[in-house]
């Protein structure tokens, strides 16, 4: 490529990842409402703790099927209309459970929890557009700028729960529905932001550079072959599912379980120890700030250290994440909020490594499609997470919630442990 071509490349990619910012930090705020108050609202219409962990469950595994939907599209026709796609369901999906929290549907509320997922589905998915075009040294902290345009709106949504409350309340609704009026609002401007701004597409620009490159090389390998009989044709296409891509969805599955999981009884524990809604609300955007915020430091030490040393440090916090979680009295505000920003950090650090990892590993051809599987195993991980956090917590509490989560973070550890290099064998020579 030539030293115009690249900076003609480096232009657009600049531009791409504004408008993709932009959209997050719209989306962020959507995001937030199903964090702060999606297990809340199940207990007061359950009657109970046990299965508040349902509607994160339901959103996360919405967000899996969304994620192949969003993937497939995006595969076909680009990142623009399948991201403008999913972002229009999420804010359907909010607009649901308002209308479900105001008619007391829990059959509505559940369905519309899963088309809600939707819009945290494309959240994630934005990560892999910022990286279409990004050189492979800055591939990391592309897709990382990409996550941290989430954070000043998903900082603020659970924030804004009182005020939200509020104006629900003087509308005839629930005061709990009122953060998904907000979500309503957010996806709805995120899809607009993507769908009239994201020019050109991301993906289809990478295809139209990687196809010229290969154009060029064709035309410099012909030109300089003297011996046009020695072509034996393109090299058969390396198996795309290899131990390396694997390994990235296995750290991305992982750590989406821990973090949902500990993330969804935290607002339900500090309110069973009379913690206001306000304070539940703070420490969630505690969390989520650690989430988005410290992404692109986790996309500069990916770069610099490589993603299995970054990964192997995502476990490791995300275990004292469990270890303080459980130990901390309950009372103490603080060390909660310390638990739920380490939780942010780890989900951080394994999510930027395994995405770069799967980025890396996949042929262009493929890339979006296999993308929005790798996104479905994620999903599906957050949905168990979601639904078993509710389970454990009632059989033995937060605080074994904690300890059980601590101990699965060692599997993150242990999925990524560093390979043993083969011996060699040394032959002696003939006669030596």
């Amino acid at each position: 490529m030539t030293g115009s071509g690249l900076l003609e490349r480096e232009r657009v990619q600049r531009r791409i990842l504004t408008v993709l910012i932009l959209g997050q930090l719209l989306a962020g705020a959507g995001l937030a409402a199903g964090v702060t108050v999606g297990a809340l609202l199940a207990e007061d219409l359950l009657g109970g703790p046990g299965l508040s962990g349902l509607p994160s469950a339901l959103f996360t595994g919405g967000s899996a099927l969304a994620a192949v939907f969003v993937g497939r599209l995006s595969q076909a026709r680009g990142r623009r209309p399948g991201l403008a796609a999913g972002f229009a369901f999420g804010a359907l999906g909010a607009v649901g459970i308002v209308v479900a929290t105001s008619l007391e549907s829990l059959p509505l509320l559940f369905a519309a929890f899963v088309v809600y997922g939707s819009g945290t589905a494309t959240n994630l998915q934005a990560r892999y557009a910022g990286a279409d075009l990004a050189t492979p040294a800055s591939r990391a902290r592309s897709l990382s700028y990409v996550l941290l345009g989430t954070t000043a709106g998903a900082v603020a949504g659970p924030n804004l729960v009182g005020p939200t409350g509020a104006l629900a309340e003087s509308m005839g609704l629930a005061p709990l529905a009122g953060p998904f009026l907000l979500a309503a609002a957010a996806y709805g401007g995120a899809a607009l932001v993507i769908s009239l701004l994201l020019r050109p597409d991301p993906l289809l620009e990478a295809r139209r550079w990687e196809a010229a490159d290969t154009d060029a090389e064709a035309t410099s390998s012909s030109s300089t072959s003297s011996h046009p009989g020695d072509d034996t044709g393109p090299a058969a296409p390396a198996r795309v599912w290899n131990a390396d891509v694997i390994t990235g969805v296995v750290v991305m599955a992982l750590t989406q379980f821990v973090m949902v999981g500990l993330m969804t009884m935290t607002p339900v524990h500090m309110r069973a120890h009379d913690h206001a809604v306000t304070v539940v609300g703070l420490v969630i955007s505690l969390h989520v700030a650690a989430m988005f915020l410290p992404a692109p430091l986790s996309g500069l030490l990916v770069d610099k250290f490589g993603s299995r040393a970054v990964a192997v440090s995502a476990g490791l916090v995300l275990l004292a994440s469990g270890v303080l979680a459980a130990v901390a009295p309950p009372e103490s505000t603080l060390l909660v909020t310390v638990a739920l920003i380490l939780l942010g950090l780890g989900w951080s650090l394994g999510l930027v490594a395994g995405t770069t990892v799967l980025t890396t590993s996949v042929p262009l051809a493929v890339r979006a499609t296999v993308q929005g599987q790798a996104d479905v195993a994620v999903a599906l991980s957050g949905a168990a997470g979601g639904l078993l956090s509710g389970l454990v917590f009632a059989w033995i509490d937060f605080r074994g919630l904690g300890f059980s989560l601590a101990a699965l973070s060692l599997i993150v550890v242990a999925a990524v442990r560093p390979r043993r290099a083969r011996p060699v064998e040394v032959t002696a020579p003939v006669g030596g």
